[in-house]
């Protein structure tokens, strides 16, 4: 039995428009970002931080879509070398993209050197994707909440220098 050719041209025909309605380009710009949070945050204390073993301070810079955040983290115990440690208190750097959907605020990107460039020798510290998400509370303009789902701690953050997004091309 032989198909006929207009079916077969049909049939041709539907796959590829189907297989095409499936792609999409990306932009070629930035996204603008929450334009309430364009600029650097400060973390400058935990709740009762004297009394815990562990604990981290955020600093975090949002630029249009992207963020960079350093993390600061104290600690009385000894995790590892000291030469890596240094006492009981090291930094970790991550960069990455960010969106925000109702009150959650997803940050997807990378661990870093200091200079923000992608870490490839994982040396002491963590490497490889950065993901996480952090549920918003706006306090005032200045201050925020960011109560993240895997920790137990509130980061509240301040408004230290406000900046404004330029979008560039990618």
């Amino acid at each position: 039995m032989q198909i006929p050719f207009g079916f077969r041209l049909s049939a041709l025909i539907f796959i590829m428009a189907m297989a095409l309605s499936s792609c999409w380009m990306n932009p070629n710009t930035q996204t603008p970002g929450q334009s309430y949070l364009q600029g650097e945050w400060q973390q400058d204390s935990v709740p009762r931080q004297k009394q815990l073993l562990t604990y981290s301070l955020y600093h975090f810079r949002f630029t249009c879509d992207s963020f960079f955040v350093s993390i600061k983290s104290f600690s009385k115990v000894n995790y590892g070398a000291d030469s890596c440690m240094k006492g009981g208190r090291w930094t970790e750097y991550t960069r990455g993209h960010y969106e925000q959907r109702n009150d959650t605020l997803f940050l997807k990107g990378q661990f870093c050197n200091p200079d923000y460039t992608i870490k490839e020798d994982p040396g002491c510290f963590r490497i490889g994707v950065y993901e996480e998400f952090f549920k918003v509370t706006k306090k005032t303009d200045s201050l925020v909440q960011l109560s993240s789902t895997t920790g137990v701690i509130p980061i509240d953050a301040r408004l230290i220098k406000r900046n404004t997004c330029h979008i560039k091309p990618l």
